[in-house]
């Protein structure tokens, strides 16, 4: 059945009334000033949050987690392309992938680390993974699951097994957008490849790392190709050039900084914030998918928000230090 923008209308006439509740910048600031945590916690209410007042740590984090997920799960009931809701949730099935295939080598069990967020139960991986009946997940899953597997026990090393995880979750990403019929969501993928990829170079030079080294770490499908990257990866001034006339100008300036040693914390912010702005643009758009991939792509940014901001005033850090790591508010 086509798909066209009709039938997006009234979804995204419901997101467009939400843009009102979101998080502020304001907001934001109203919560690093409040004159205690709790006061702070009150705030969220204002954007169709519970009260997170008198919560510690742990319990913040999981009502953000259970809000984050309970919005996920709306969406699939009611969207036409069930992909865009996966392009979200697929993050989090390589996510806990990643967790418990170390958790399976390391003998440990990895539960705090898990989310509720993905397309497959975390306890439904858990389970295929300890009795070896990896026909139980999804194919794409499963493949990619029995790779990192094989990758851990060969060479011991995590973080060959998480690149190839990697690779397995942008390929996955490429396919869902490739079938939803607005281009925005593919456009939304590849900046998510060519983001990973500038973290990855930076990274790598920070590291002291060979280019035998970056090129594991890179994946494919991005606007930048890989060679590319890895001949701009010789040097900060060949990085930040390669990436003069792309979305990720900016980010890639501060990469070339903090490849040099600068502070990793603003380049990292403004990787996030690239991405932020591209979603941004949906609201310039006519009735149509954009506005769905826009709107999981704020309250993820959103619940990091207030995440980053509750737990730190609840460590005791200082307000001008939580905000150095604050990203920008799509509202």
């Amino acid at each position: 059945m086509a798909i066209h923008e009709t039938d997006y209308l009234a979804i995204t006439a419901m997101l467009a009334a939400r843009d009102a509740h979101m998080l502020t910048e304001d907001r934001m600031e109203r919560m690093l000033a409040a004159p205690s945590v709790d006061e702070a916690a009150k705030i969220p209410e204002e954007c169709g949050y519970g009260d997170l007042s008198g919560k510690n740590a742990e319990e913040v984090n999981a009502a953000l987690e259970a809000h984050l997920v309970e919005i996920f799960d709306e969406l699939a009931r009611i969207v036409p392309e069930p992909e865009l809701v996966d392009i979200f949730r697929r993050k989090y099935d390589y996510h806990n992938l990643k967790v418990l295939i170390k958790a399976q080598h390391t003998g440990t069990s990895g539960a705090d680390l898990l989310s509720a967020r993905s397309t497959v139960p975390a306890e439904v991986v858990r389970e295929a993974l300890v009795s070896g009946e990896l026909q139980a997940l999804p194919p794409e899953i499963a493949h990619a699951a029995e790779e990192a597997q094989s990758i851990l026990a060969r060479t011991s090393n995590p973080q060959l097994a998480d690149f190839a995880l990697d690779r397995a979750y942008f390929a996955a990403l490429t396919k869902l957008a490739a079938a939803v019929t607005d281009p925005y969501a593919a456009q939304y993928v590849r900046l998510l490849i060519d983001n990973a990829n500038l973290r990855a170079v930076v990274r790598t030079v920070r590291m002291g790392k060979d280019a035998d080294f970056l090129r594991l770490a890179l994946v494919p499908g991005g606007e930048v190709s890989e060679p590319t990257l890895l001949a701009a990866s010789e040097s900060p001034e060949s990085f930040a050039a390669t990436f003069q006339t792309s979305r990720l100008a900016e980010a890639a300036e501060t990469g070339a900084a903090a490849m040099q040693g600068g502070p990793l914390t603003k380049f990292e912010r403004q990787c996030d914030n690239t991405v932020l702005r591209f979603v941004k643009e949906a609201k310039r758009k006519s009735f149509c998918a954009s506005h769905v991939v826009a709107y999981l792509a704020a309250m993820e940014n959103e619940v990091t928000s207030l995440r980053m901001i509750l737990t730190g005033r609840l460590a005791g850090l200082p307000s001008e230090t939580i905000r150095e790591r604050l990203r920008e508010s799509y509202a």
